[in-house]
């Protein structure tokens, strides 16, 4: 990489929390502190309608939600694109309201997701958005589909409409010239879903990659699917490659219908071909551009590393990308090197995206995972500041 000829250091927190004032940081220690406390996650859905319902608003607003969120629009996320933009870092709106699975919501979500694409289109700032299948389809026609059942006449109708509406979105991608993920979900699903991947990616990926489909390295035969999708096709690909967010659902489903789990059998196992499908996606950067979506450094370094050993360009065919408000170590340390780094940054009525923020407080539960690194990260900056006082 032309102008990344040196690798990062994800330890050095004055860049990573160059953009966080020091109440900001002290309000991030506090927050992921909070996370320790299991009855406070076990009840968080609860606490937080409550919180909403006596008025509490601006207490969410303003702690958990401005952690995690961008905004409650589109529009209302300006100030955290333009944040990101002034680091080197990229958005990638991502509208997280879960609805009920009525055509209603389902038209109402597309629509959203359109916004999303269209003002990605007309702002560089803006380099991918995202949706995922579920937001636009009904889930029990995604199982129908994935396992091959006939559907009646009515289903077939129903499943008509949000085929047309999955293939619009990534027509519209292309119309305004935007890369559009699209999100991987439960196994039990995922079969439909990459198969209206694999026909978009067919359709839109000409003289650039546009669609990508989402890879999820947890599963045991994922990188299978990756080697076999690069093999067979002579068109441009894109691969969004995650470790995985369904884990306890696709076990306890598993030994629920006595199925073999299709999680993979350790962590080893898992970064183990996470890491071999980065190495194989970058071996055919010719034809595959990738998203590496980790919060994980050694996965980060070691693709960082092939990249200023091969003198590869800053180009569009090789992200890096976190979440927003989790990894800034990664994700600012990167770019301040010259790499492509985006920052997911959920949005939408914070009532509505109560449960998204719940999973991040959950997923980063564990003393000795996330939050205890984004915890010791955060601390360490704060001693920092203090010293050079």
């Amino acid at each position: 990489m032309s102008e990344a000829r040196s690798l990062p250091s994800f330890d050095n927190t004055a860049v990573a929390f160059a953009h966080k004032s020091n109440w900001q940081l002290r309000k991030a220690k506090w927050l992921f502190r909070s996370f320790g406390f299991t009855w406070l996650l076990k009840h968080g859905n609860t606490l937080s309608k409550w919180a909403l319902l006596l008025g509490f608003k601006g207490l969410i607003r303003n702690t958990i939600f401005e952690q995690f969120c961008g905004g409650e629009s589109a529009e209302s996320s300006e100030k955290a694109i333009e944040n990101l933009h002034q680091l080197g870092v990229g958005t990638i709106l991502d509208y997280s309201v879960e609805g009920e699975e009525t055509e209603d919501v389902f038209e109402t979500t597309a629509r959203e997701i359109a916004v999303s694409i269209r003002k990605a289109g007309s702002d560089p700032r803006i380099p991918f958005a995202v949706f995922k299948a579920t937001g636009i389809m009904p889930f029990d026609l995604l199982v129908a589909q994935s396992s091959g059942q006939a559907l009646t006449k009515e289903q077939q109708a129903i499943w008509d409409r949000a085929e047309t509406r999955f293939m619009g979105l990534c027509a519209l991608a292309e119309e305004c010239q935007v890369r559009l993920f699209i999100d991987a979900e439960e196994s039990w699903i995922q079969p439909a879903i990459d198969a209206l991947a694999e026909t978009a990616m067919l359709k839109h990926n000409h003289s650039r990659c546009l669609i990508y489909n989402t890879i999820q390295l947890y599963r045991h035969d994922r990188l299978a699917y990756l080697k076999e999708q690069i093999q067979k096709g002579q068109h441009l690909l894109g691969f969004k490659l995650v470790r995985g967010a369904y884990m306890e659902k696709e076990r306890e489903r598993a030994q629920k219908y006595g199925y073999p789990s299709p999680i993979q059998v350790n962590k080893e196992s898992t970064d183990r071909d996470y890491d071999l499908a980065v190495m194989h996606c970058l071996e055919h950067r010719n034809r595959v551009s990738i998203c590496i979506g980790t919060h994980n450094e050694k996965s980060s370094l070691l693709a960082a590393q092939y990249l200023v050993d091969h003198a590869v360009d800053a180009s569009d065919s090789v992200y890096f990308s976190q979440l927003l408000g989790m990894s800034d170590h990664i994700s600012f340390n990167l770019s301040s090197k010259g790499f492509r780094v985006a920052k997911y940054v959920p949005y939408g009525p914070i009532a509505s995206v109560m449960p998204y923020l719940l999973r991040r407080a959950q997923e980063n539960s564990s003393a000795k995972g996330q939050a205890g690194r984004e915890l010791v990260l955060i601390e360490t900056e704060i001693v920092r500041r203090k010293k050079s006082a």
